[in-house]
């Protein structure tokens, strides 16, 4: 099968990772994938594509400006009519929107996996609006969970184009020793320390997370949040109030998921989920989790495996961090039945026969509509 997926990548994520996972386990199964990358800026040394490059996956930069949108039409249609894929899936709302409509004009099949809604700002819910509006075109919409699956239906796109496939796992990358993590971050050897993963906006609760850290009493523990994004700035500037040197902020870092191993407890304190990459990066990692109530993150894990507690309670994060450092052997309970989970119930050999079982499905839609 000839599939090419299609998307704008940022320099780190879940929807980047999800891509890769997809792509070079496609690739190992013998089909012909080219990842079209949307990009502002190249892409030579880019932290989603080295994996990529590593695996022997073909790239294909679409360069275009910020609003290049026609261009970009374009190009991914010419694209597309030199490769003659059998399905395009493509991710993220950019793509969706400018592009997917040119694809299927050439009679291709249109695949979307929707990775969940971030909310916030009135442009970002217009964004989304419009964006479930064209998935009712799609032939197929795989949604991460069964709250998004239930969102895109009360949206109106037919629950018969609608296939709920939690995200999965496939190592890219092993987890580094704690000692060659804690080094690169910076860390002190031995102090406690509560991770933090995600980009920096609203639906994550960077917010949240700083907020349970001033209420955490031990000041022998300290936090550390990797990432970017538009609440940085702000949360930095307050961490440094409340928590003074307690708290570090590495940045961006390409493969971070590689560093959870620098933990002793990860926390996930978003507002709102799709099925969170970083998730399982953690519990690969064998680090002990701490996690938000929201989204798919209840179809991944359990009371057994972590402490969850509800969202925007700093409180009750604050809380459950203490009480996982406080009681280590339980902690590492949780952190193993959590990767045994992982590796039973979220392994990526039958995540690629759905989606392959899905491309069918929807080719079979598009020569049905055409």
């Amino acid at each position: 099968m000839i599939i090419v997926h299609l998307l704008a990548p940022a320099r780190a994520g879940g929807l980047e990772r999800v891509v890769q996972g997809l792509a070079i386990g496609q690739h190992a199964r013998g089909h012909q994938v080219v990842v079209a990358a949307v990009a502002l800026e190249s892409l030579r040394g880019h932290p989603f594509v080295t994996p990529l490059e590593r695996a022997g996956v073909t790239i294909r930069e679409i360069a275009v400006s910020h609003r290049g949108y026609l261009k970009e039409r374009a190009a991914v249609a010419a694209l597309c009519a030199e490769i003659k894929p059998d399905v395009v899936h493509s991710h993220g709302y950019r793509t969706d929107v400018v592009d997917a409509g040119a694809i299927r004009g050439l009679g291709t099949a249109t695949v979307s996996t929707n990775h969940g809604a971030t909310g916030g700002t009135l442009k970002n819910r217009a964004l989304e609006w419009l964006h479930e509006r064209v998935l009712r075109r799609f032939d197929a919409v795989i949604a991460v969970s069964r709250v998004i699956s239930q969102r895109l239906v009360a949206a109106g796109v037919s629950p018969a184009r609608i296939h709920v496939v939690p995200n999965a796992w496939s190592e890219i990358a092993r987890p580094l020793s704690r000692e060659h993590a804690r080094a690169r971050l910076g860390l002190s050897p031995d102090a406690p320390t509560v991770g933090w993963i995600g980009r920096m906006s609203r639906e994550k609760g960077i917010d949240v997370f700083v907020d349970a850290m001033a209420r955490v009493s031990d000041r022998q523990i300290q936090a550390c949040a990797i990432g970017d994004g538009p609440e940085r700035a702000r949360e930095q500037s307050r961490a440094q109030q409340l928590l003074g040197e307690r708290m570090v902020w590495p940045g961006m870092l390409p493969e971070a998921g590689t560093l959870c191993s620098a933990f002793d407890v990860f926390a996930l304190s978003s507002r709102t989920e799709g099925i969170p990459i970083t998730l399982f990066e953690a519990m690969a990692a064998g680090t002990p989790i701490v996690a938000t109530k929201v989204g798919g993150v209840p179809d991944v894990l359990t009371e057994a495996e972590a402490l969850l507690v509800a969202p925007e309670q700093p409180d009750a994060l604050a809380s459950a961090i203490s009480l996982a450092l406080s009681q280590s052997g339980m902690a590492a309970d949780r952190a193993r039945r959590a990767r045994e989970r992982l590796h039973s119930e979220f392994g990526s050999d039958r995540w690629l026969d759905r989606h392959e079982e899905i491309y069918a499905i929807a080719q079979r839609v598009r020569r049905e509509a055409v």
